[in-house]
């Protein structure tokens, strides 16, 4: 059950304990309302809308999303989510038979699928990393990565949150070696903006995507992608549209072509400065405050839980967020979704506990790990009640 004074600001189910925010994310209230009021102007008179505003309200909805990450306006698009930039980027290579790809183990699959689909089509080769889980510290991560950098590497695909294990990654060691090499690298932060302090100038990587609806929590449907200025003529819409030939002088190709890829509903994009301003004024502190609070929080449920479980943490707090990903004992192997590789003890967890949290099949079945998250509607009671589940689960 809901327990904490915030979950009120949610339309989260009050009889589910909702530990799972990582997955799709969650949005306010008063941000659904902004963007219905949103909506209703644009169907209120369409063609006005989109004919004498749309591109207007892109750019202060941009402009306010910059300022947060750390971005120049002119490097920034919205994108629908951070899979979609991750392949906007991908698609807009041009490999040669014998370029390397590299990738670690731990990325998400929906990318990983994007780059190996990428890498067929163009000759080129995927090189995997392996990250080992449990592991001591970010030496181990920089290590593998590196090692594994070669002549003909074209491009590192990395996560700065991993979405399976929730582990942060050391992206500003790894973006700063890589990048000195020549290499361009591509950071998938579908997890990391508002979840962290992000700052894309001071970072320097040449690619960097990210989710709005996750932690920063905006409607779904809102993502961004940035690109360095000196990359940003090679990087192309997935949809080519009128931006292609238009003849305006007044914004860059770049942002021709990426805020018009055909007709669309804007408004998740356009209430992404609501999503920041509700977030940030919930707490006395800011979005400084929200970010600390989670961390302590996701870090209390995970020394719950693995007390429950009689295991030690599998990673160092440093390396963690609002995420947090445990191994399980074994299970069964069985998936419970078409899509997704969730074990049936989510199933269990939900229907026998009213508990929602993600029971993923990593690296592969039977192995399994349960990943908790934190939100401002969270509380300690309910990673309690988890840790109670799992007991009675397991015996």
């Amino acid at each position: 059950m809901a327990t904490d004074h915030f979950a009120d600001r949610w339309l989260l189910d009050p009889e589910v304990i909702f530990l799972n925010h990582g997955s799709f994310g969650a949005t306010p209230k008063a941000v659904l309302d902004e963007q219905t009021l949103i909506r209703n102007r644009i169907e209120s008179e369409p063609l006005l809308f989109f004919d004498h505003h749309y591109l207007d309200e892109v750019d202060r909805a941009r402009a306010d999303l910059a300022r947060f990450i750390g971005a120049r306006t002119d490097d920034l698009a919205f994108v629908v989510n951070a899979t979609t930039g991750v392949n906007t980027v991908l698609r807009s290579l041009r490999l040669e038979p014998g370029d390397e790809l590299l990738v670690s183990d731990h990325e998400y699959n929906a990318c990983r699928n994007a780059i190996d689909a990428v890498a067929a089509d163009g000759g080129a080769e995927v090189v995997v990393a392996p990250i080992p889980f449990p592991l001591s510290g970010e030496d181990e991560v920089v290590d593998s990565v590196l090692a594994r950098v070669s002549p003909k590497t074209r491009l590192l695909l990395i996560d700065h949150v991993t979405s399976q294990t929730g582990l942060v990654l050391p992206i500003e060691r790894l973006v700063a070696e890589v990048e000195a090499r020549g290499i361009d690298v591509l950071v998938d932060g579908a997890h990391a903006p508002g979840m962290m302090a992000v700052d894309l100038d001071s970072l320097g990587a040449a690619y960097y995507t990210g989710n709005c609806h996750k932690w920063l929590c905006a409607p779904k449907g809102a993502g961004f992608l940035h690109v360095r200025k000196d990359r940003c003529e090679r990087v192309r819409p997935l949809v080519i549209s009128h931006g292609a030939n238009a003849s305006s002088t007044k914004r860059s190709r770049f942002h021709l072509e990426h805020d018009w890829t055909g007709t669309r509903d804007p408004s998740a994009w356009l209430s992404v400065p609501a999503a920041l301003r509700e977030m940030g004024s919930m707490v006395e502190g800011g979005w400084d405050e929200v970010r600390r609070r989670n961390h302590e929080l996701v870090l209390e449920g995970r020394r719950v839980l693995c007390d429950a479980l009689g295991i030690d943490a599998p990673c160092p707090d440093s390396m963690i967020g609002s995420l947090a990903s445990l191994p399980l004992p074994e299970g069964e192997g069985e998936s419970v979704n078409e899509l997704f590789p969730f074990d049936r003890l989510q199933d269990r967890l939900l229907q026998e506990h009213r508990i929602e949290v993600p029971v993923i099949a990593w690296p592969a079945p039977p192995r399994r790990l349960i990943r908790i998250s934190a939100q401002l509607y969270n509380s300690r009671p309910q990673y309690v009640a988890l840790a109670g589940a799992l007991e009675a689960l397991f015996g």
